[in-house]
């Protein structure tokens, strides 16, 4: 957890907590109830938040891309509101799910209607039962939850006014085992993915899952060439990370250091894999600011 204030292009971390579930807490599915255990789940939450000695009750959530799914989605049919939008999409994808899409929470954005005729959206799916247990406990904990999001985007949202100058480019970040992929094109996203790989940080098995998803994205009629390529790891695997991504991209790439984007208020110091391992919250955070 994390509690954030300042600016959207200055965040300042004021107190944040650290704690970790017992194996038999969760398990991450996209179709049942992540929460295994409600009981500890809420009282870990409740111990964490008090770590922070706020006074707001207001959070917002960042949830593993594992449990929903995100894609980029063309329709070749304009819809006059959002609920035809989103009627549209239900039905363009209702045999592509493991659970009933009908029953989904779904949320999308209009990326550009191409020269084609096609609208690009931006599609994001997750089960009611999944999201609505996360919802209520957390609610039990006595928190009150406005803004719920997969990690990838809140990792790329801490560091998104980096990006203001770029057109074309890719962010990638290896965070909690998993390896996430954006793709820009014109400065709209033109590609997403997010694969688990578990703990092992495997430089081979990196390079692999990198070059094979920028190979998909090359092979889509308007994909364009990269010109600027960021990345988020820790530091420790910073140089590793480094040369996978150049030798995958052909660029040089950038580092984004969240140590030097993120200051800290007297006795909330939080500072190297400390603060790294807080990117996804404090992603979450700034939805509030």
């Amino acid at each position: 957890m994390a509690l954030v204030g300042g600016k959207k292009g200055k965040p300042r971390l004021d107190a944040f907590g650290m704690a970790a579930f017992s194996a038999d807490t969760m398990r991450f599915s996209l179709r049942e109830p992540n929460v295994l255990n409600p009981e500890a789940f809420i009282a870990k939450v409740r111990e964490t938040y008090l770590l922070l000695l706020g006074k707001t009750k207001r959070v917002s959530v960042s949830l593993p891309d594992a449990v929903g799914r995100v894609l980029i989605l063309d329709l070749e049919t304009r819809f006059r509101s959002r609920d035809e939008g989103a009627d549209i999409i239900r039905w363009k994808l209702k045999k592509n799910f493991p659970f009933d899409i009908q029953e989904a929470h779904l949320d999308f954005q209009v990326l550009q209607e191409k020269d084609t005729g096609e609208i690009s959206t931006l599609v994001a799916l997750i089960s009611q039962q999944v999201v609505h247990q996360y919802e209520d406990l957390l609610a039990e904990a006595g928190l009150q939850p406005n803004c719920i999001e997969f990690t990838t985007f809140n990792l790329y949202r801490l560091f998104s006014e980096r990006f203001d100058l770029s057109a074309d480019y890719a962010f990638l970040a290896c965070h909690g085992g998993v390896i996430s992929i954006l793709v820009f094109s014109d400065g709209i996203i033109t590609f997403y993915r997010a694969k688990e790989l578990g703990s092992t940080f495997d430089v081979n098995r990196l390079f692999r899952e990198i070059s094979s998803s920028l190979l998909v994205y090359q092979e889509k009629e308007s994909a364009r060439p990269l010109k600027d390529v960021y990345y988020v790891v820790t530091r420790e695997q910073r140089d590793a990370f480094h040369a996978v991504v150049s030798e995958a991209t052909g660029l040089e790439p950038v580092w984004l250091d969240v140590t030097r984007l993120v200051s800290s208020s007297a006795g909330a110091s939080a500072e190297g894999n400390a603060l790294y391992s807080l990117t996804g919250a404090l992603g979450a955070a700034m939805r509030n600011l």
